[in-house]
């Protein structure tokens, strides 16, 4: 047991730092560790990855008040409220999904959901815009079918979704990088706990009892790891870190698909 949980404590650094390096909390890379290293089946991955996620996220909410003050945050409530309309209901709906599914289906739809984050990574990382994309009912109408998407997403694979919502963010509704990392965050821990009480409700929650220990200590490896992978953002190019991260997500991707 002592083993296992210093190995939860390193793989969770190194997912950390993983996360860390392109500004996000990592989960992605956590899941897939979870199943092929530490045998987890699917849903209970899932479950693990998002009790983590929670412990992630809400750290990283307190980090980020010195760069970008609440009041701030909170002065694009519309934003906020429009993409969490629709996440909150996908992601009570993914996690009802994801708990009926059998584990071969899931394991086959988390690793179709690693390629789709994989090519968001290359493609979306480090957009920027001069505004936003639409505005009116458009915008609310895209904000809304966003955020359903990210809900549903999150909500299976047990991440904060921060890879999806960040693109959103800044395309959509305009925000510059900075403060789309933050109201990432506010939009994030919300839909994370209406998926997680939706989980709560099903037998295999009571994985989070049973291997609270290693949670505890995965979970703080990630926040130590992503302090450190954010003290080393822009020292490897984003020529070289996109493309191989991605290239880590589609090989995951590839054994979660064939895992028994």
């Amino acid at each position: 047991m002592p083993g296992r949980i210093l190995s939860a404590s390193l793989a969770g650094a190194a997912v950390g730092i993983l996360g860390g390096l392109i500004g996000l909390g990592g989960a992605e890379f956590r899941l897939p560790i979870l199943i092929g290293l530490f045998g987890f089946v699917a849903l209970h991955a899932v479950i693990l990855n998002k009790a983590m996620s929670l412990i992630v996220v809400t750290s990283a909410l307190f980090f980020r008040m010195g760069t970008v003050p609440a009041h701030e945050i909170a002065a694009n409530w519309p934003s906020i409220v429009n993409l969490l309309a629709g996440s909150l209901v996908g992601a009570w709906l993914g996690a009802g999904w994801a708990t009926k599914l059998s584990n071969r289906r899931l394991y086959q739809v988390i690793s179709i959901m690693l390629l789709a984050i994989a090519v968001v990574l290359v493609f979306a990382h480090g957009v920027h815009s001069d505004g936003a994309l639409l505005h009116g009912p458009a915008q609310v109408v895209a904000g809304l079918v966003a955020g359903f998407v990210i809900g549903v997403v999150a909500a299976v694979m047990g991440v904060a979704g921060g890879e999806l919502l960040i693109p959103t963010l800044i395309l959509l509704f305009g925000a510059d990088i900075k403060l789309a990392g933050s109201l990432s965050v506010a939009i994030s821990l919300p839909t994370m706990v209406v998926g997680f009480i939706r989980f709560s409700r099903d037998i295999a929650f009571e994985v989070l009892h049973h291997n609270r220990r290693f949670v505890l200590a995965m979970a703080v490896g990630s926040v130590v790891g992503a302090a450190v992978g954010g003290q080393l953002l822009g020292v490897v190019p984003d020529g070289v870190l996109l493309p191989a991260l991605a290239a880590i997500l589609v090989i995951s991707a590839v054994k979660v698909w064939r895992h028994k």
